[in-house]
């Protein structure tokens, strides 16, 4: 029962560790900031497979309600590291940016401070992790799990956006194609799931779609809502960048393209 447990306290900070020493050794150029930044958008790459075994499950399940799957007890707790992990990861990326940018001193350590600073930054992503973690421990049926394990399809894309910008590759062709699959993934995928989870209640039960709200437990729908809500929140800045780059871009090619970098 455990055993997933443990991979994956073993894998997520392997691999998020491993990422830090390969990347010191090989941009030696790098400062302490890049090198956290990169390492924590290169560990999620392993979210694919929580994806595929959530389209399984979603494929399996013909009650909504009452059937369940042997992957959905093994993902969660392989996947309960990772949340944990990640805050820890997204807080070293924080402290050695307020140092890179001199808000922290150079010979500082952590401090209350500067984790009050995280948590006042972050208390999105924090919240949305906690929320997920709690919501996977306590479970609300294996085809809700399933599909919630689908909104981490569109991750390791976005973790890719940003390498590319922190490789001053902002403006080839790689992160404009990247960035449309971040829009369409990412609205199909954190979304529009939940709308298609209320539909699939609707369909099983015979009920008008505008009426399974009511019909589910309030906890249920606060838990869809605090999981829903950043999500549309975070597509809209992701609309609102991509069309700064596309007017931007299209600005530069007004002028000659005299400022088109040469990786494109």
């Amino acid at each position: 029962m455990f055993t997933p447990l443990v991979c994956g306290a073993v894998v997520f900070p392997g691999l998020f560790y491993t990422f830090r020493k390969v990347l010191r050794s090989t941009f030696t150029r790098w400062s302490d900031a890049d090198v956290v930044s990169v390492s924590e958008r290169l560990a999620p790459s392993q979210l694919m497979s929580p994806t595929a075994a959530g389209v399984t499950v979603v494929a399996s399940c013909r009650d909504v309600m009452t059937d369940s799957h042997w992957l959905v007890n093994g993902f969660v707790l392989f996947g309960a590291p990772y949340m944990a992990h990640d805050i820890y990861a997204m807080y070293l990326s924080h402290f050695y940016n307020q140092r890179a940018k001199g808000q922290v001193g150079a010979h500082s350590g952590h401090s209350l401070q500067t984790v009050r600073a995280f948590l006042f930054k972050d208390w999105m992503l924090i919240l949305h992790h906690l929320a997920l973690l709690l919501i996977f421990v306590r479970g609300l049926g294996d085809f809700f799990i399933g599909c919630l394990f689908t909104t981490e399809f569109s991750t390791p894309f976005i973790s890719i956006g940003k390498i590319l910008i922190q490789l001053g590759l902002d403006h080839t062709r790689l992160h404009r194609i990247n960035g449309i699959i971040v829009l369409l993934s990412f609205f199909t995928c954190r979304i529009m799931i939940f709308p298609f989870m209320y539909w699939m209640y609707s369909r099983q039960f015979g009920i008008p779609l505008h009426r399974v709200a009511f019909h589910l437990p309030l906890q249920c729908n606060v838990g869809n809502l605090v999981i829903l809500a950043p999500q549309i929140y975070w597509f809209i800045l992701l609309v609102k960048k991509a069309n700064r780059l596309y007017l931007r871009q299209r600005g530069g090619k007004g002028d000659g393209n005299k400022d088109r970098p040469k990786t494109d």
